[in-house]
């Protein structure tokens, strides 16, 4: 058995605009098919009990390590020809984002 992070995209209520979640869930499983499944189940309960839409998109990632302090989750790479300014506003900036800074110590 293995540690598998599994990656989820949801749709929250009925608002407009839309609210959309993306929630990293954390499973054991023998395979990635065998992480999906059990991710997916979850998601499709997690949706009907904050009355949202599981949008059918999981990407699962084998972690290389044991889950512990500063262990790595979740990994995506993608190509992109975007200067980093308009790669972090394009896909993680919007501006819509529900967050907040954090202080430093």
């Amino acid at each position: 058995m293995e540690w598998f992070s599994v990656r989820c995209l949801f749709r929250l209520g009925n608002g407009t605009p839309a609210t959309y979640e993306e929630r990293v869930t954390l499973w054991r499983a023998s395979t990635f098919a065998e992480a999906v499944t059990s991710a997916e189940a979850e998601a499709e309960a997690y949706a009907a009990d904050v009355a949202g839409e599981y949008l059918g998109l999981a990407q699962v990632y084998s972690l290389s390590d044991e889950p512990g302090h500063g262990a790595e989750i979740f990994s995506l790479l993608r190509g992109s020809t975007l200067e980093p300014d308009a790669y972090l506003d394009a896909f993680f900036d919007t501006g819509d984002e529900r967050q907040g800074a954090v202080e430093s110590p």
